[in-house]
């Protein structure tokens, strides 16, 4: 894996911060890519345990989204939690995990956001501008903006505002279920990013990206947790 940007991880908040603000610049917001020759999308998502990071891809084959490969990574947690800069505890394991991937997919949906952060740089942005890679941001909650309420049905959504700009879309998933937060991560517009959510779906309110992702971050990380906890054997 080759990054198109590289950063030191352990940083003083404020630093953090000031990263996220230089990077936020280089985000691009048109599809880079042709949607119609999309043969593969990946899920990312990260489990925080017994000071871990545990980090998931999984593969699918797209459009009928079944698996192709999953890999896993683990990295020690040395940030503090901070909100809005918990890219810097998640992102060494994500890249870790990312390292180990025999098939590099067309495109990444991340279980976090993209544009949709107070400076417009959550991990589906970050990720995607040191991969230099089309991501997506899918986040189960709101971190930050404001909006009104979707219509009920499956791809009703609203624009996240931030004032008057638009940081990210509500997206309904599943009819009369909480909506998803689907925001740009990098190298693909709004509009295409909500189609290809939607897209990933198979009836429930996560895509299938993030599903498979969470089940295999979240297994690993209570195994290792689970483990940790067990008292040590001594002879």
């Amino acid at each position: 894996m080759k990054l198109a940007y590289s950063h030191g991880w352990d940083l003083p908040p404020d630093k953090a911060r000031a990263l996220q603000d230089q990077l936020a610049g280089s985000v691009v917001t048109e599809t880079t890519f042709d949607p119609a020759a999309l043969q593969t999308v990946a899920g990312v998502d990260v489990s925080i345990r017994a000071g871990q990071a545990t980090a998931a891809v999984v593969v699918l084959s797209f459009p009928d989204l079944k698996p192709v490969e999953q890999a896993l990574a683990t990295a020690p947690v040395t940030f503090p939690y901070v909100p809005g800069l918990l890219t810097f505890r998640e992102g060494p394991g994500v890249l870790a995990a990312l390292d180990k991937l025999a098939t590099w997919p067309d495109l990444f949906v991340f279980d976090a956001h993209g544009l949709a952060h107070p400076r417009r740089m959550g991990l589906a942005s970050h990720m995607g501008l040191l991969l230099d890679w089309p991501s997506i941001g899918c986040a189960k909650s709101r971190l930050t903006g404001t909006h009104t309420e979707p219509g009920d049905q499956v791809g009703d959504w609203v624009p996240l505002l931030d004032g008057t700009e638009t940081i990210g879309a509500v997206v309904r998933s599943r009819a009369r279920v909480k909506p998803l937060f689907v925001s740009i991560g990098h190298r693909v517009d709004l509009g295409t990013a909500v189609e290809l959510v939607l897209r990933c779906g198979r009836g429930y309110r996560l895509p299938e990206t993030t599903r498979y992702a969470h089940k295999v971050a979240g297994e690993a990380g209570l195994a290792m947790g689970a483990a940790a906890a067990r008292p040590s054997r001594t002879s």
